[in-house]
């Protein structure tokens, strides 16, 4: 059975840190490339950082950007997001997803799997 399930995330206040695991079944997780994606009550679901599969190349979305840090262990088949510095404006739900292209893709049409998310809440 194919599936991303992720984990880690939870209630912290500013400044704090969380990570976020993402462990993937059924497909090996280094032969896509994988993306964290969030989504904020009302807004629309955000990319905020991939990694590829062909040099493992990573990219972050500028409000992340110095702050979060993207992995993936293969032996583990798991892709994790190491979230620091955590401000207000970072609660949302997260979720990783697999692109069978490798590239990396912003477009969320070009995710073959998803996982079913999990809550990052920043309060003060």
């Amino acid at each position: 059975q194919v599936q991303l399930v992720e984990s880690g995330g939870g209630l912290v206040q500013p400044g704090e840190s969380l990570r976020l695991s993402c462990a993937a079944s059924g497909f090996d997780l280094i032969d896509y490339a994988v993306s964290w994606f969030r989504q904020a009550p009302g807004m629309e679901r955000e990319q905020i950082s991939c990694i590829t599969s062909s040099d493992e190349t990573t990219a972050y979305a500028d409000s992340v950007k110095g702050r979060f840090t993207i992995s993936r262990d293969e032996a583990k088949n798991t892709l994790y997001l190491q979230m620091n510095t955590l401000k207000p404006e970072d609660a949302a739900v997260y979720s990783c997803a697999a692109d069978p292209n490798g590239s990396g893709s912003s477009d969320v049409v070009d995710y073959e799997y998803w996982g079913q998310g999990t809550q990052v809440t920043v309060f003060s």
